[in-house]
């Protein structure tokens, strides 16, 4: 108890006099009349929190920036191994030892990227002087539209130089990034070494290094259990719908491409279906290789139907397969998928291009697992008895 005294002027006929008097306050009375709101402490409390987040994500991309010489294959090697694992289980579950199941898988892996890459590499080099010619043409049936709008022939004919120049550029810097290359070769040997190495020992001891990372998380192990598995379980089908998506556009495109007469049909499909795998620039670069193609190599009506059949690929009918391809894999709206893909690529480049959506995706459904797991642990409210309501009333 506190005891305060108060002092009081008599009214009682006794001028100059004062009584003093005491009175005792609990000190629980004065909780709250100083007190921060509730609110504001929770604004401060998460904005500190958002801020010690941010900067832990700075700080591990800096970290990872100074590592990206082994961070990037070891990453790029996850990815492939979270999207192929199921099929070395199914190895395994035929009788065929984890080992040499992971061994047969990368080295097919790695056969049908020596396939895809001949494909790409020989159709270039090999058609080089159809290549130049074909972009020769398209510079000139665009000097001509130039003209035909109206743009001085002068203007039009400087135009056509620059680009003969910036094509006779970029052809010699295409030839030497294939042929030669030599400075770099060591830099892209040592990637995908470590990333094959990687990639065996994922394939490998998938489900060890799975129950060492849930066990050092901190987490209650169905916690953990139920994020690694909602991960993993986003970038399959996500991956899964993307190859779906990619193999229907190279398809179509290879199709438009037959019809239209264009050339170097084998380069323009696999170039179409891996430029699917990086969202939204990979697509549209793509189609612009192929329309380029098209124009210097089949003219400009073999171009204008590229275009259209770039924009129906990449479009209309993408529009109506992709819901049925992603399914339920993600779960997030397509604007989301664009905005973090967005962000994603330009905080993290190419690594955070690809794996923004199946992440995000994944902490939803993470966070909607837990909440359920709570709602579910929460007692129930009882009802209340009758008759005690009864006699209530």
């Amino acid at each position: 108890m506190i005891r305060a005294r108060l002092r009081r002027h008599r009214r009682d006929g006794e001028p100059g006099r004062e009584a003093e008097e005491y009175i005792e306050i609990d000190p629980g009375q004065l909780r709250g009349i100083f007190s921060v709101p509730q609110w504001l402490r929770d604004v401060g409390l998460t904005a500190w929190l958002l801020v010690g987040v941010a900067v832990f994500l700075v700080g591990a991309v800096w970290l990872l920036s100074l590592t990206q010489v082994i961070v990037v294959p070891v990453i790029t090697a996850g990815i492939v191994a979270a999207v192929a694992s199921p099929l070395v289980a199914w190895l395994r579950s035929h009788g065929v030892p984890r080992g040499f199941g992971a061994a047969l898988l990368m080295v097919g892996i790695i056969l049908l990227g020596i396939g895809v890459v001949l494909v790409i590499v020989g159709g270039i080099t090999g058609e080089t002087s159809a290549v130049t010619a074909q972009l020769s043409d398209a510079k000139d049936t665009v000097s001509g539209w130039l003209t035909d709008l109206g743009v001085d022939p002068a203007k039009a004919e400087d135009a056509k130089q620059h680009a003969s120049s910036g094509v006779s550029d970029s052809v010699s810097a295409l030839l030497d990034g294939v042929i030669g290359g030599l400075s770099r070769l060591s830099s892209i040997v040592f990637f995908l070494a470590m990333t094959a190495l990687s990639l065996f020992f994922l394939l490998k001891d998938g489900p060890q290094i799975r129950a060492w990372a849930e066990g050092h998380l901190g987490l209650p192990m169905p916690v953990a259990q139920t994020i690694t598995q909602r991960v993993l379980g986003s970038l399959r089908g996500y991956f899964l719908g993307v190859t779906i998506v990619a193999a229907f556009n190279a398809v179509v495109v290879t199709i438009g491409a037959l019809i239209l007469g264009v050339p170097l049909i084998g380069t323009i499909a696999a170039v179409t279906f891996l430029g699917a795998y990086i969202p939204y620039i990979g697509a549209w670069g793509a189609g612009a290789f192929a329309v380029l193609i098209a124009l210097g190599g089949a003219g400009t009506d073999a171009a204008g139907g590229m275009i259209v059949v770039q924009l129906l690929a990449n479009g209309i009918l993408q529009q109506l397969v992709q819901p049925l391809a992603m399914g339920a894999a993600l779960g997030i709206h397509p604007l989301a998928v664009l905005v973090v893909t967005i962000a994603g690529g330009a905080m993290f480049g190419t690594i955070g291009l690809v794996l923004a959506a199946p992440l995000t995706s994944a902490a939803v459904r993470i966070s909607a697992d837990l909440a359920r797991a709570r709602a579910e642990a929460e007692p129930a409210p009882r009802d209340p008895d009758p008759h005690v309501a009864a006699a209530q009333a």
